[in-house]
């Protein structure tokens, strides 16, 4: 949508308001559009009707590009990755609706004073923006329907999410069923020597990175000491601690070298290894097995995982339940952007 004096600027800022909401989503420029041309929902292509409600082509293809622009803000967006974001934009779209119409079968007002207030950082924050000091009166009903729906759709989500606290028995039984969300995970302790190599550099120099490491691995394995060798060669961050890393929780270690330290037995040096920053040489100083943490430590982390895991089922309960009594119909697809830019 395009507004007079170069307003069409100015759309995006109604357009954030939406996205900056958890539960909202887009139809960013609608009410101003309506206001403008009651009759052109009527005759603009359709992406889908919710019960008897029209979601256009054209807010489909906006939602979709302001999405994709705040999720891939680099601009390039994989490929295997648009049938996800399409049908994303697509749920939010018509939840959007299903949750409005939800917010008048229960009666949910917006407080008018922060919707007020909510305007009044607008003013502030494009205090000196040209476009929205001439655009502000044309802007202003539509950026107050939005901001009163957002206020409304926050309020039912507190609403739903407002579920009783777990009793002290319901946690136990929490804490039992689910281990591993309390289990520290196994930890190990490392000394490493870093050879630094170019991701880029050619095969010669990787070779010769290898056959310097091998030597280190003879030294050590000779008796040297490897700390002392790691402060001379290493260009880890270790190398001052004499190669010590301490010790690293599962999952700190890159996938490909945690399977190798996996065959370590305590105080071996392993063979050298080939990383993306060079090649490395390691040795395992201890392992301490993961541990279920004791009930009496984690009472609180448990209370507060299961209580707020009852407020996102019930969130997604009513999600379920708009749906499935919902007239959805999704018409023809629209061809959609591929890139954020």
């Amino acid at each position: 949508m395009k507004l007079k004096n170069g307003g069409s600027a100015v759309a995006g800022i109604v357009l954030a308001t939406c996205l900056s909401f958890p539960i909202a989503f887009a139809q960013a420029v609608k009410p101003v559009a309506a206001a403008a041309t009651p009759a052109a929902a009527t005759v603009l292509p359709l992406y889908a009707t919710v019960n008897g409600k029209p979601v256009t082509q054209a807010e489909f293809h906006s939602a979709y590009a302001t999405f994709l622009r705040q999720k891939f803000y680099h601009g390039q967006v994989p490929q295997e990755q648009l049938v996800q974001a399409r049908k994303e934009v697509s749920d939010k779209l018509i939840d959007r609706i299903l949750f409005l119409e939800e917010i008048e079968r229960r009666g949910i007002a917006a407080d008018s004073a922060e919707v007020e207030k909510q305007i009044q950082v607008y003013d502030q924050r494009y205090a000196s923006n040209p476009n929205w000091q001439k655009s502000r009166e044309a802007m202003l009903p539509g950026l107050r329907q939005q901001l009163d729906q957002q206020d409304r759709l926050s309020r039912l989500e507190q609403v739903v999410r407002d579920v009783p606290a777990p009793s002290a028995e319901e946690v136990k039984a929490f804490y039992a069923a689910r281990p591993a969300l309390f289990t520290e995970p196994e930890k190990v302790r490392l000394h490493t020597i870093l050879l630094a190599v170019d991701p880029s550099s050619a095969q010669p120099v990787w070779d010769a990175a290898m056959r310097e490491a091998e030597g280190i691995v003879r030294r050590i394995r000779g008796g040297a000491d490897f700390g002392e060798l790691a402060r001379m060669a290493s260009k880890d961050g270790s190398a001052e601690q004499g190669g010590d890393m301490g010790y690293l929780h599962r999952g700190m270690l890159p996938e490909a070298l945690q399977a190798k330290v996996d065959q370590f037995k305590a105080g071996e040096v392993s063979e050298p290894i080939q990383m993306l920053q060079g090649v490395g040489v390691f040795r395992l100083d201890d392992r301490i097995p993961p541990k279920l943490q004791e009930f009496s430590r984690v009472a609180e982390r448990a209370a507060d995982l299961l209580h707020r895991e009852r407020k996102e089922k019930a969130w997604q309960d009513l999600v379920v339940k708009l749906r499935g009594t919902a007239s959805i119909v999704i018409h023809e697809p629209p061809a959609a952007p591929a890139s954020a830019k």
